[in-house]
């Protein structure tokens, strides 16, 4: 039995002929207009099947239409895009989305966004996991009785009783995940949800997705980390300009040559085959700061008086690219903003050459690239953005054309994709050409080639004399680019 119908489906933008990349989008109660040039398809005669109870993979580069299908899927195209006019035929649990009541829909479907932070709806975590079921009216045993199995399920104790806006980005994924399961619904679509997990939420994720489909739930689920689905989907559907390229079952998907899964642009696909590293513990003595490149000394971030993390002591010399890993929650955010100076209150000291930077400062030495690029997009178009950076025409067509965003000049950073926006963010914290670059997981969102070509330019930065400080979960990126790699403890207090 068919749970999902698409028929010959084709998204593409629309509006007023008139409009340009240049204007705003216009936010309505309805959704956002995106400033895609008009008539440019996204996806492009589509037709897919789901059936019951089964587990599906939209693999693929970035940008390539996989987040456009799954809106499809959950009503938000056309209901609330209103820049992209659907043509084609959508059945979704016998129901047609734009044609009936989203209420009915989303009893039905559950979705995790790619940026969790844009569906929650209230500032405390209990009250964002019952969100859904008080919302559709459920009894208050029922809501009860949901909340504690998925809490207990997923063991996701941690995170009760907790403001969501001091979350990290992985946690708020998780609860994003956990929000969704506890409304139980029958089809659960999921957009890049390891985008920020560690490697412990990324196995709660799997176990989880597993126990769902086990339930005889349905998933689809776009990703770009894919060695976590080893064993849980049923086939694998890869996307290209829109289009549906080739449809693989499990077995084929594992059994995909190396040569082969690299020129499909997929990740790594079987855990066996995650590379492995070696992760340093940062020294426990403060010796006088290096004569060139940045020296942190006991340095932290204070929170209501107490430190976020165990305070770091830590060289990094000029061209020196190092990582920073750590459960999600640890503290590794917080660090970077700190050394941005984007933090009030810190700890230790931070020094450049030997000669100790004060807070304000660092913001003039330090470059940042955030874990949720929408707050540091801020111009109108691509091209404008890179100028705020950087007034050079000729490097600002370089860095876009390394980051395979040159031909997307004239786009609104806000019509990009999630990963299209991850490099936009890259493309400005290099133009800066600052000595002190911060980037916080710079490959959320990236398929294999853009993973590559960042690291690629991560090491031109690091060979130009930089001091490069990443922080990811990105365990194929980490081996490819980092130099060293230091895990961030939390204080046992904080």
């Amino acid at each position: 039995m068919n749970i999902i119908e698409m028929d010959r489906v084709t998204c593409m933008a629309q509006g007023e002929p008139q409009a340009t990349p240049q204007d705003m989008p216009q936010t309505t109660a309805q959704g956002t207009v995106r400033c895609i040039p008009q008539g440019e398809k996204i996806l492009d005669d589509v037709s897919l099947d789901v059936r019951q109870g089964e587990c599906v993979l939209l693999c693929g580069p970035s940008g390539m239409g996989k987040t456009t299908l799954t809106k499809c899927i959950n009503g938000l195209i056309p209901s609330f895009e209103l820049g992209i006019g659907l043509v084609g035929a959508v059945r979704v649990c016998g129901l047609v989305p734009g044609t009936c009541e989203t209420y009915e829909l989303a009893k039905r479907v559950g979705s995790v966004f790619q940026n969790p932070k844009s569906q929650f709806y209230h500032l405390t975590s209990d009250d964002e996991l019952v969100f859904g079921l008080e919302n559709a009216g459920a009894d208050v045993g029922r809501i009860e009785r949901r909340r504690s199995e998925v809490v207990s399920e997923m063991g996701i104790q941690r995170l009760l009783h907790r403001d969501v806006s001091k979350m990290s980005g992985g946690e708020k994924q998780a609860l994003a995940f956990a929000s969704v399961a506890v409304a139980d619904p029958d089809v659960y679509v999921l957009d890049e949800p390891t985008a920020n997990l560690d490697a412990a939420a990324i196995d709660v994720l799997r176990r989880q997705i597993a126990g769902v489909v086990a339930l005889g739930k349905t998933v689809i689920v776009a990703e770009h980390r894919l060695a976590f689905l080893h064993g849980i989907i049923d086939r694998a559907v890869l996307l290209e300009d829109g289009r549906i390229k080739r449809s693989m079952s499990s077995r084929e998907l594992m059994g995909l040559s190396e040569k082969e899964r690299a020129s499909l642009g997929l990740r790594i696909v079987n855990p066996a085959s995650l590379p492995a590293f070696s992760v340093e513990r940062p020294v426990s003595f403060s010796a006088a700061p290096k004569k060139r490149g940045v020296s942190l000394r006991n340095f932290t971030v204070l929170r209501h008086g107490e430190p976020v993390f165990s305070p770091l002591n830590l060289d990094i010399c000029p061209g020196e690219i190092v990582g920073l890993v750590g459960a999600n929650g640890s503290g590794k955010s917080t660090l970077l903003r700190g050394l941005a100076g984007l933090e009030r209150r810190t700890g230790g000291g931070f020094f450049l050459d030997a000669a100790e930077v004060p807070r304000r400062q660092r913001r003039k030495v330090c470059s940042m690239v955030m874990q949720d690029v929408n707050h540091q997009l801020f111009s109108d178009s691509v091209w404008g953005d890179c100028e705020l950076s950087c007034p050079d025409a000729g490097k600002i067509g370089e860095v876009l054309g390394a980051l395979d965003l040159l031909a997307l000049s004239d786009r609104h950073p806000m019509s990009l994709s999630g990963g299209q926006r991850q490099r936009l963010a890259m493309a400005d914290a290099i133009l800066a050409g600052r000595p002190v670059v911060l980037l916080d997981e710079p490959t959320s969102g990236l398929d294999l080639r853009h993973m590559i070509e960042a690291g690629v330019l991560i090491k031109g930065i690091a060979a130009q004399g930089a001091c490069v400080i990443v922080t990811t979960h990105d365990v194929e990126f980490l081996v490819r680019t980092c130099d060293r790699v230091y895990s961030l403890e939390q204080e046992s207090n904080s």
